[in-house]
């Protein structure tokens, strides 16, 4: 027996699905069966627990489904250490783990046997080296997006305060030197209304704070989009915000196989519902929401202004589509568009551009030069006195 087949034959994988509170491991041999199965809390201690685990045997390779979600965590710590693992998407050990016992059974020994037998049979599996940049670059947009959420909340209280204050309330377009400006007007007598007063008072302080966190969670983000050489936003329609969380939530471009394959990730692959001689295609629900918001952001800024871009739509309503429908092409164009353009950012990172692209320009659009009608249509998988305490007034000011 030659050597090469005693070493696939000798070959173990070190599967591990990761949860936020635990890791379970499983060693899984080219016979494509458990040998072993450890579960250790997410921890220091259990990371040592994993290391020795492991070294029952030597040359195993590791896997680990979702490196870039719940398995990031694990994937920085063996990369620290100089060791190379594998990312096996989750959809595809679910798909294993189904093949493999015939139904739906799920735990998490069946689950990291299953990303053994993915790390064993498939082709093409992606590093799960963490890229450090991305990995900050995500907590910053959802540092960010956290602090948005806050301040809407915020606005919110203050909205019904101000309505419980003033007839008529104020617009809806609230922020907080409006606030100030109205609550200024406001000269209560009584203790209720006081009250109500001074904790209007206290949350636009709050909301004023939450601005200037903010603002400064945006110049950060802005930082590391430069720093990440990605010429995203030199696409039109993409600020600093939306390359910023695109390239924060697409990790890698190179595990997705194909544009098509990122259009069904970002749920821009349209999904046909024909009848008869009825041609139809409606909205995928499916995909990553977030991004989808990114291009659809991305699409109303094209159509609103002269461009490729608003052509292509124009011709889709000329053509018979309703307003979604259009946007529905226009952003499965974009999703394909945004997708060479990351492609475009790996190869100048690796050094593996020899044609010395250029990226895309101040014009570029969903459509390029000349649209045609691709994959964008087709399917795939009087006030009273005051009466205040002045530190009220003061708050305002």
């Amino acid at each position: 027996m030659s050597n090469t087949s005693t070493q696939q034959q000798d070959r173990v994988v070190i599967a591990v699905d990761p949860h936020k509170a635990s890791w379970t491991a499983a060693a899984v041999g080219a016979g494509l069966t458990p040998l072993a199965t450890l579960r250790v809390p997410v921890s220091q201690q259990g990371y040592r627990q994993l290391r020795r685990f492991a070294a029952r045997w030597p040359d195993a390779v590791w896997a680990i489904e979702g490196a870039i979600g719940l398995g990031a965590p694990l994937a920085t710590r063996l990369s620290a250490d100089g060791i190379d693992a594998v990312d096996v998407p989750a959809k595809l050990a679910a798909r294993v783990r189904t093949l493999s016992t015939g139904h739906g059974r799920k735990s998490d020994s069946d689950d990291a046997v299953s990303v053994g037998i993915a790390a064993l049979t498939a082709v093409g599996l992606r590093s799960a080296a963490v890229d450090e940049t991305i990995t900050a670059l995500r907590a910053l947009v959802e540092h960010r997006d956290d602090i948005v959420r806050t301040r809407t909340q915020t606005i919110n209280r203050l909205h019904a305060l101000l309505a419980k204050l003033l007839p008529g309330g104020v617009s809806s377009s609230l922020d907080a030197e409006t606030a100030a400006r109205a609550l200024r007007t406001v000269r209560p007598r009584t203790p209720g209304p006081r009250m109500l007063r001074s904790l209007a008072v206290d949350l636009v302080g709050e909301v004023r704070h939450l601005d200037r966190r903010i603002a400064a969670a945006t110049t950060e983000i802005s930082a590391a989009v430069a720093a990440s050489g990605s010429r995203l936003t030199e696409l039109r329609g993409l600020g600093d915000l939306t390359a910023g969380k695109i390239l924060a939530r697409v990790g890698d471009v190179r595990r997705f196989r194909s544009a098509a394959a990122f259009a069904s990730y970002t749920g821009t692959a349209p999904i046909e519902v024909s009848s008869g001689d009825t041609v139809r295609h409606r909205l995928s629900r499916a995909g990553d929401r977030q991004l989808n918001c990114c291009l659809h952001v991305m699409a109303i800024s094209q159509i609103r202004h002269e461009g490729p871009g608003r052509t292509y739509y124009q011709r889709k309503r000329a053509a018979g589509k309703s307003h979604k429908e259009a946007m529905r092409c226009l952003k499965r164009r974009l999703s394909d568009l945004v997708y060479r353009e990351l492609r475009r950012d790996a190869e100048r990172v690796d050094g593996a551009d020899p044609g010395g692209h250029q990226g895309a320009t101040q014009e570029s659009s969903a459509t390029g030069s000349t649209p045609t009608t691709g994959s964008s249509d087709k399917s795939l998988p009087g006030p009273a006195a005051a009466t205040l305490p002045s530190h009220d007034q003061d708050r305002l000011d």
